[in-house]
């Protein structure tokens, strides 16, 4: 699943620049952070997990989702907040 996300990731930030220059992105390694202050905090439920947080706020989330529309949906609320 990690993988499948990664590769739709990838070709979408490859279609669109404005993804990677107004969106950090942060690949967190669930089997080191799995029990991290943050991961219980964000209620992380396990690997292939998604989620755009603008500050504090949690603007939406994907668990082992690997569509393509779903994932750019996701990004595309990042980048919309990214440029508000």
């Amino acid at each position: 699943t990690c993988a499948a996300q990664e590769r739709v990731i990838n070709a979408l930030l490859d279609s669109d620049p404005a993804y990677a220059a107004r969106v950090t992105f942060i690949n967190v390694d669930w089997d080191t952070y799995a029990n991290d202050p943050l991961t219980l905090r964000l209620n992380i439920p396990r690997r292939s997990t998604l989620v755009v947080l603008r500050g504090e706020a949690e603007l939406g989330r994907i668990v082992a989702g690997t569509s393509r529309d779903a994932i750019k949906a996701l990004m595309d609320t990042a980048l919309a907040a990214a440029v508000a």
